[in-house]
């Protein structure tokens, strides 16, 4: 029984008027729609990012080691929020694609990275870094490509996840059977960085998606935006690191290295679909070959080639796989697939 009020009435129910619902929409449909603009400028974005460190290299001094993973782990959580167990249950049904994106990222690429290499005469240590881009797994800025482009996520992720593991072998093995050389990879240390970069932090999204459906609803439209702003940052520390070689390149380095990803995504695109993928299948393989993992051809020229000139095509190599993806994406966003 519910208490008097001092007049002696009981309370009412009072429901909102329809203003306020009205505006309650209308402020939820500005906050959509900004994100959606912010999102659709991302080429826009890392051509900045990649200007801006080129010119003011001290800027990104801070980027550390710690700061690259942590940018890396919330790309991949933005991505998990959006993903349900029953998204890779649907995937595991299709082996097939799989395989093709495997064969398109560890044969199609290296190939791409030696023939281009080759053509446009770059000297041992930059071809010895081209073929090294070629040869590394799908990097994880794929998987927000695959969003915006209204692609596959899960089949992104569980290829990005696959390319990484093997990666341990296939990449060091490539590398000695194309440049003759062996490239020493920490196996463990790579299997420990896929645990905390990819799965760990997609097992959270996801987790977080099934827990407070509510409040994920409300946040995803700002997902997307938090992949580019970590991209975005990601492009700027690589290119801080090597801008002098960059510049002293010119363009006989960057024509090479943005072939090898535009020609990997048009590849990537038109295999899939000659064979009878659908189109989401199609968009998600063409970006996942389009957007190599960058950033760790980077560190390993770093590490483990004694040719300081090796890593500076990795760097490149940031910029140019952020852009043809982003914008791949982007063109994609507005294009129904007909697969709903």
């Amino acid at each position: 029984m519910q208490a008097a009020t001092p007049f002696g009435s009981t309370p009412e129910y009072t429901a909102p008027s329809v203003g306020s619902i009205k505006q309650s929409f209308s402020l939820f449909d500005f906050y959509t729609k900004s994100m959606d603009k912010i999102t659709v400028l991302f080429p826009l974005w890392t051509l900045i990012s990649a200007v801006w460190a080129v010119q003011r290299p001290s800027d990104f001094a801070w980027f550390t080691t710690k700061y690259f993973t942590a940018s890396l782990g919330a790309l991949m959580l933005s991505m998990g929020i959006t993903l349900t167990a029953d998204d890779f249950v649907r995937v595991t049904k299709q082996p097939k694609a799989v395989l093709i994106g495997f064969a398109l990222c560890y044969a199609l690429c290296p190939l791409l990275g030696l023939g281009l290499g080759k053509a446009f005469n770059l000297p041992v240590d930059l071809l010895a870094g081209c073929v090294l881009v070629g040869c590394v797994n799908g990097g994880q800025a794929s998987n927000l490509c695959t969003y915006i482009a209204k692609g596959d996520v899960a089949l992104s992720v569980i290829m990005t996840t696959v390319t990484t593991i093997a990666g341990i072998v296939t990449t060091p093995l490539l590398c000695k059977l194309i440049l003759g050389t062996v490239v020493p990879v920490d196996a463990l240390g790579i299997a420990k960085s896929c645990m905390q970069v990819v799965l760990a932090p997609v097992a959270l999204g996801m987790s977080l998606n099934k827990l407070f459906p509510r409040t994920i609803k409300k946040v995803l439209p700002a997902t997307p935006v938090v992949g580019v702003v970590s991209t975005c940052i990601l492009v700027a520390s690589a290119i801080a690191q090597c801008s002098t070689d960059i510049i002293a390149g010119g363009l006989a380095l960057q024509f090479p290295i943005m072939l090898l990803h535009l020609i990997g995504g048009l590849a990537g695109y038109s295999i899939p679909k000659k064979l009878g993928f659908t189109e989401t299948q199609s968009r998600t393989m063409a970006i996942e070959t389009a957007m190599k993992s960058s950033a760790f051809s980077f560190l390993l020229a770093k590490l483990h080639f004694s040719a300081y000139g090796a890593r500076v095509p990795s760097a490149v190599s940031v910029v140019w796989m952020a852009l043809v993806g982003a914008c791949l994406a982007v063109y994609w966003r507005n294009i129904p697939t007909g697969d709903e």
